[in-house]
């Protein structure tokens, strides 16, 4: 059994998702070929932030995509929402990144300094302990002062993805479920897709599979050198609304979960629950707001970040095999909005804008020193 497309999208995730719905908002045949539930996932440990501040030092081009992405978010939201009934929960009420110590605070600012010199895409301001207890009264005495950016903002990522996968269908887009590409064959001008359940056939093909991106690139003549990086959530019981700014690595949803997660381990690929980090996660927690250590814990997981060598998103179109594609990177609800409304039009087209040439895998391409 055969099915053609006008264009493929490997990966029913955030990143795939977006891309495809855009896609089809240009008119084109397209279908998601998803792996299923036994994938790994990176959007099960998505903290649900469309976040800016501290983002492209040492490459502010990435910083100013991302800027773009946080302004586009609120007419995304939008579109999306009109068109398939369902609330994805936006809202940016500007987003803090706390320190626990004038040491931790002095840090951040030198960062972020350094991140204005090499370029301005955004406003971050350093604020004092009094102005970041005049805005979250409930912080605990450690907490020393903080960074605040008005384009930070967050969303209910279940709702964000479910509204993409019914917005795709809305625009005649096919979801094709336990599909994952064992080989990619390029002949005659189109792709032919090799699944357990069938072959798939298209003109153009986006690999948008995540940590797969890794096995499945060099068969279309690109390069996609990601590594797992786990990272912890945890979530409380529903409290009484407290937190009404997110934060990078806590924010509280709308039913009252305050959720938490600010692990980085380099442990391969487990995914599993390490007790350890989940406690420090916890005691930093109620260090910033003490009112969480009355509130129970109930769930706790750990997931895989999609990162590269440098942290930065990977867009590349292949030389060898016109029509192939390769998206990657680590930051799929923040960077939805340019990813559905920019890059997915570039794709349909069958070009890359040239300024997306600074996010190509040829920057790892640098020669061993002698």
């Amino acid at each position: 059994m055969s099915e053609d497309y006008d264009i493929a999208v490997i990966g029913g995730g955030l990143v795939g998702a977006a891309l495809a719905w855009g896609v089809a908002g240009e008119g084109r045949r397209i279908a998601v070929l998803d792996e299923g539930d036994v994938a790994l996932r990176a959007a099960r440990g998505n903290f649900a932030l469309v976040w800016v501040q501290g983002k492209g030092l040492g490459l502010p081009e990435y910083a100013a995509w991302t800027a773009r992405s946080a302004e586009a978010w609120p007419d995304f939201a939008a579109a999306l929402g009109a068109e398939t009934g369902i609330d994805l929960g936006y809202r940016r009420p500007g987003g803090f990144h706390l320190a626990l110590s004038e040491a931790e605070l002095e840090r951040r600012a030198a960062m972020l300094q350094r991140l204005h010199n090499q370029a301005p895409p955004y406003e971050v301001r350093i604020l004092g302990r009094a102005e970041t207890k005049r805005m979250l009264p409930a912080i605990g005495p450690d907490v020393a002062g903080a960074s605040f950016c008005p384009l930070d903002g967050h969303v209910d990522a279940l709702r964000l993805f479910r509204a993409l996968h019914a917005g795709l269908q809305r625009r005649g887009g096919r979801y094709l479920a336990d599909r994952a590409v064992d080989t990619i064959a390029h002949r005659g001008g189109e792709f032919r897709l090799a699944t357990k359940n069938g072959e798939v056939r298209a003109g153009k093909i986006v690999l948008a599979a995540g940590l797969g991106n890794a096995r499945l690139a060099p068969m279309v003549g690109l390069a996609a050198p990601v590594r797992p990086q786990r990272g912890h959530i945890l979530v409380t019981e529903r409290l009484a609304p407290f937190l009404h700014h997110p934060m990078a690595t806590l924010r509280q949803t709308r039913e009252g979960g305050v959720m938490i997660g600010d692990s980085q381990e380099e442990a391969g690929f487990d995914n599993g629950v390490d007790t350890r980090v989940a406690a420090a996660m916890a005691a930093r927690a109620v260090r910033a707001f003490p009112l969480l250590a009355r509130a129970n814990v109930v769930r706790i997981w750990a997931a895989l970040r999609v990162m590269t060598r440098d942290g930065f998103p990977i867009y590349e179109q292949s030389a060898s095999c016109p029509g192939a594609f390769v998206v990657t990177c680590h930051s799929g609800v923040t960077l939805a909005a340019v990813h559905a409304t920019a890059l997915a039009p570039e794709i349909a087209a069958g070009k890359l804008a040239p300024e997306r040439g600074v996010f190509a895998a040829k920057r790892f391409d640098v020669p061993a020193a002698a």
